[in-house]
């Protein structure tokens, strides 16, 4: 499903301050399934469901990646969110809302459904609800974003999906006028972005391969 990124830009400002810190997605997966461990999954929903203003780069780390450690995640592929994607598709937003939300609750850190549910809530003027998901598509992305600093291999941002790529490229402001690259790697696959001089690596994570 292709998104107009309207609110990216949004996203903009909380970006140039977040720090680096160092994916380490074995430890993320023990540490969620610690329930004595203050990064364990259902507390850290919890705080992100009810405070997402509040989380540091190293809980949004754990949120954003924990996601590949869930069983029913929500793809773009599987037909409840085909289902979602068409309501939003004919305007039919409080449908959209309801069907989001369902989503939502299976998969709260899933970035597309907060992106359709932010378009629907924008468009049905719910201002309460448009701003509580914003601050948590903010606080995924800034997950992203303490992964690396784009500038090599060993420092590529790291995305669970070629989407999420896409929602990065777009808050970064990397357009058409960039070309890609391919390269795999033993646990997902390296794209890299190029202009002229610049480059920007970023790793899409292929984690099912080695289960």
């Amino acid at each position: 499903m292709k998104y107009h990124f309207f609110l990216l830009f949004i996203l903009f400002s909380v970006f140039g301050f977040s720090q680096k810190s160092k994916v380490d997605l074995k430890n993320i997966e023990k540490n969620l399934k610690n329930q004595e461990s203050p990064y364990n999954c259902e507390k850290l929903i919890f705080k992100y469901k009810g405070f997402p203003k509040s989380l540091d780069s190293i809980e949004t780390q754990h949120l954003y990646y924990g996601r590949n450690f869930i069983k029913d995640k929500i793809s773009t592929t599987d037909d409840r969110f085909k289902t979602l994607a068409e309501a939003f598709k004919q305007n039919h937003f409080a449908d959209c809302i309801k069907l989001g939300k369902e989503l939502y609750a299976k998969d709260p850190t899933n970035l597309d459904v907060i992106l359709v549910l932010l378009r629907a809530y924008d468009s049905l003027k719910d201002g309460n609800n448009f701003v509580h998901h914003l601050n948590q598509l903010r606080a995924l992305t800034e997950g992203i974003k303490s992964s690396g600093d784009g500038k090599s291999e060993k420092t590529a941002y790291l995305v669970n999906s070629v989407g999420d790529e896409y929602i990065l490229l777009n808050i970064l402001n990397i357009g058409k006028d960039y070309t890609r690259g391919s390269k795999p790697d033993k646990d997902g696959m390296f794209d890299i972005w190029e202009k002229g001089n610049d480059k920007l690596y970023i790793k899409i994570l292929y984690l099912d391969l080695l289960n």
